[in-house]
């Protein structure tokens, strides 16, 4: 059995509910064809056949092989989202919240592609462009292989194979993106291309929190402040009387622009730690990175670091890095929030905090090779909801040594659900006490978990068919203004 590759430290894959949209590099199409934007979502119709690429059966699960079918554009298994990653773009299938992918990398032409949990590795990531002998068509050629995407033999049968062929400018090879009704449509770019933020004079501002301290108080309009690539040391505060903004980086990943500070617990205590406060309501992060490169290693006590401090209602992240080693993602009381195609990393109880949170889609990342615990939820005990994993990925650099959580306060609730969970996760007892705070009293639970951390036994609380219809992304956002940013 092949085995596949781990990624590490790539930010994560996931479908990509819209907020604030934004035009995807690609090559200028030949003609007024319709580009792909950032977000969109679309059928990918066969120019040797007409017929559009499909997951099999509409399966759900890994391994769910591609095909061609009969166009229907309100088939989920039809319609894929374009997501911006690393300099190339995934594609994620809505039904089924996986990726495109060659299986196992593999380098073979005729190589029939699948679906698998989405992880950015190259074997999921792929660039477009623009067909020079169509007018309205991209190839779509694999990072990992090098080969495209292809309707093998320019067959024009349904349930003919979707395979990775050597690229060729030819009808098989050729594939146009017919938007459905959820793809948005492009935002107005910065005039003249001009950021509001660059560190090198080409924007307004050279700092963020310049620009942040330029909204006006209490504003009651979206305010997007768009930031040129590269790295912005500085502590960068949203305080609660500005609501409304939208942090955009504006590379082709959020690895491209970087927000970072290295305060700790032992200078700052924990909560203060953060390179990034955030209180203003309906605050959005989207292709940027939020990090505290703090050393836990460097002293003897106070490792604990915050890169973002969230106590924000109705936040959305989206596409963003968060960064870190002990407490890299505080997401306190106040906090009502989305977070989805994003990517988290620490060592220990680095996704903790008494607030509520969707995170979606997105690769949560244990990289302490001797393990760790990922979360340290305080959820009140008169709150329903803490922290809701929904058809994420769960890796690690250690095998069978993490934990999913503790209770920090004995009501944390946090719930694991249709999640891949890898073998990092100590299948006998993924769940831990903290201090007088027992695992067993508190409230954490799984459901539909897959992958080899995903054993159930005595000690993995399961929710049964019927309890997870109370358990949905949209019953933890809802609130009591029934805020579904999904």
């Amino acid at each position: 059995m092949r085995h596949r590759s781990r990624w590490l430290r790539l930010a994560a894959l996931g479908a990509v509910p819209v907020v604030v949209a934004g035009i995807v590099n690609l090559p200028a199409s030949p003609s007024s064809a319709a580009v792909p934007v950032s977000n969109g979502v679309y059928t990918l119709a066969s120019a040797s056949s007409g017929k559009c690429v499909n997951v099999v059966g509409a399966s759900t699960g890994n391994a769910g092989l591609l095909a061609q079918l009969a166009c229907d554009t309100t088939a989920g298994s039809q319609q894929f989202r374009v997501v911006a990653q690393n300099g190339a773009y995934g594609l994620v299938n809505v039904n089924s919240g996986r990726c495109v992918d060659v299986p196992y990398s593999s380098t073979t032409s005729g190589e029939q592609l699948w679906q698998w949990g989405c992880h950015a590795e190259p074997n999921q990531r792929w660039t477009f462009t623009a067909s020079t002998a169509s007018t309205d068509r991209y190839l779509i050629r694999s990072a990992s292989s090098g080969l495209c995407v292809s309707n093998k033999d320019g067959s024009t049968s349904g349930g003919n194979p979707v395979v990775q062929e050597p690229c060729s400018d030819i009808a098989r090879m050729q594939w146009r993106f017919n938007p459905t009704g959820s793809t948005p449509p492009p935002t107005t770019p910065p005039p003249s291309g001009t950021p509001t933020v660059a560190a090198d004079g080409s924007g307004q501002y050279r700092t963020v929190q310049a620009a942040i301290d330029a909204v006006p108080t209490n504003n009651t309009q979206r305010v997007t402040i768009t930031i040129k690539p590269g790295t912005y040391r500085q502590v960068v505060r949203v305080p609660a009387n500005k609501p409304h903004i939208t942090l955009r980086g504006l590379g082709a990943g959020p690895s491209n622009t970087v927000l970072v500070f290295n305060n700790s617990a032992n200078s700052h205590g924990t909560s203060g730690s953060a390179s990034m406060f955030v209180d203003g309501a309906n605050f959005v992060a989207e292709n940027l990175t939020i990090s505290n490169d703090f050393d836990e290693n460097s002293t003897s006590s106070g490792h604990q670091a915050v890169a973002l401090h969230l106590n924000a209602d109705r936040a959305v992240l989206r596409n963003v890095r968060l960064l870190g080693d002990q407490d890299t993602f505080l997401v306190n009381d106040r906090t009502r929030a989305y977070m989805v195609n994003s990517y988290v990393e620490g060592t220990v109880d680095f996704i903790f905090g008494g607030g509520t949170i969707v995170i979606d889609r997105t690769t949560v990342h244990e990289k302490r090779s001797s393990g760790g615990t990922i979360t340290a939820a305080s959820t009140p005990a008169e709150k329903a909801y803490g922290f809701l994993f929904y058809r994420s990925t769960i890796t690690g650099t250690g095998s069978n040594n993490t934990n999913l959580g503790r209770p920090w306060r004995q009501g944390a609730q946090v719930l694991y659900r249709e999640s891949n969970l890898s073998g990092t996760i100590k299948n006998s007892e993924p769940w831990t006490n903290m201090g007088d705070s027992t695992w067993q009293n508190a409230r954490f639970l799984e459901y539909r978990n897959t992958g080899s951390g995903a054993t159930v036994n005595g000690n993995r609380p399961q929710l049964s068919d019927s309890q997870a219809a109370n358990y949905t992304p949209q019953r933890y956002l809802a609130g009591t203004d029934g805020w579904n940013p999904m």
